[in-house]
């Protein structure tokens, strides 16, 4: 896995865009809301959960680590992990995402 797979992988999605590292954190967003991100000293992509026990739940598992600087609800999952997990969580998170957008941003990417 790298980061040039997650890329794809965060890119397919509807309304996504990629932040510019520059001038924010290395992430991915859909409606200015962040559902992935990068860090410089981190080998791999930190995810939002549903909630702090699924995230928790994660860990205990050994399917992802706790995310650094992040709530509690967002889990860091490796480069190391197998492709369908890695796509799995990003996907989940980009829905949780947006879920959580007004009706009109969900309607402009086509997800209402």
């Amino acid at each position: 896995m790298s980061r040039a797979l997650v890329d794809t992988i965060c890119a397919a999605h509807p309304g996504a865009t990629a932040a510019d590292p520059t001038t924010e954190l290395d992430s991915w967003k859909v409606g200015g809301k962040m559902f992935a991100c990068f860090g410089d000293r981190i080998d791999g992509v930190c995810v939002k959960t549903d909630s702090v026990e699924t995230a928790q739940m994660l860990v205990d598992a050994g399917a992802a680590d706790r995310a650094p600087y992040f709530h509690k609800s967002w889990v860091l999952v490796g480069f190391d992990s197998p492709e369908d997990a890695l796509r799995h969580r990003i996907a989940v998170s980009y829905g949780i995402i947006v879920k959580g957008l007004p009706k009109r941003l969900r309607e402009a990417i086509g997800q209402a």
